[in-house]
């Protein structure tokens, strides 16, 4: 295997690894012994998944979110340049989706250093699927403004879009906001607008529903505590 900085999708909740990820993507695992990840404690917990035998005493791990360096960050490829294959993984779903790790795969981009993506959930790929939306073109946004005035003016803006662009628009929410981000958009949009709404995907109690407005009123489930992603159409 030569050396690279592959990126290791994980579960998107407490899934079978087997129904989600190939088993080449454990091959490739117990060959790195250098990670950058989100988390120390569920990257060892997902290694430990993989291989009840893995020795995580003897590997070595670099932290990689909001509080990490430039610096810090840049140095984190030293094993890679020095010829030792390193591995990123994320809190769920694709590393560098929606997620820190693209940071460092920018810095090995830059440097000419190889970089492999391997297969796995995305949240936002599975969601456009089972949607029944535009998967020609879409847009994930992430994370919608918390202040009403502004969230509002925002999902208007994306439906505008929608129905201007012919585009599909996917954001998240905070899972203990999610209620309040439904009655946001219901209150918001018209009422011939499709929401679809995607919930758990690929874990028990799995939801995709797709509704227009109208329809979604008095009939949304409670979504609190549970990973959600939301998708706007026409």
């Amino acid at each position: 295997m030569s050396a690279a900085l592959y990126l290791l999708p994980v579960t998107l909740g407490d899934t079978p690894l087997e129904t989600v990820l190939p088993s080449y993507n454990k091959e490739v695992i117990l060959r790195i012994h250098h990670f950058i990840v989100e988390d120390i404690r569920s990257a060892r917990r997902f290694l430990k998944k993989v291989d009840r035998e893995i020795d995580i005493d003897a590997l070595k791990f670099y932290t990689l979110n909001k509080h990490t360096t430039p610096e810090e960050l840049s140095g984190y490829l030293q094993p890679l340049e020095a010829g030792h294959s390193m591995g990123v993984i994320s809190e769920a779903g694709c590393p560098a989706v929606a997620d820190p790790g693209a940071d460092v795969v920018a810095i090995a981009q830059k440097k000419n250093l190889r970089v492999v993506p391997l297969v796995g959930p995305s949240s936002i790929i599975l969601s456009v699927m089972g949607s029944g939306f535009n998967g020609q073109s879409f847009a994930f946004h992430g994370y919608l403004p918390i202040e009403a005035g502004e969230r509002a003016k925002k999902i208007k803006m994306l439906e505008q879009r929608v129905y201007t662009e012919q585009q599909t628009q996917l954001f998240i929410e905070t899972p203990y906001r999610n209620n309040k981000m439904v009655d946001d958009i219901l209150h918001n949009c018209r009422p011939q607008t499709r929401l679809c709404i995607a919930a758990n995907i690929t874990c028990e109690g799995e939801y995709i529903k797709t509704k227009t407005i109208k329809e979604w009123h008095g009939k949304v489930p409670d979504l609190s505590k549970i990973p959600c992603i939301f998708l706007l159409y026409k």
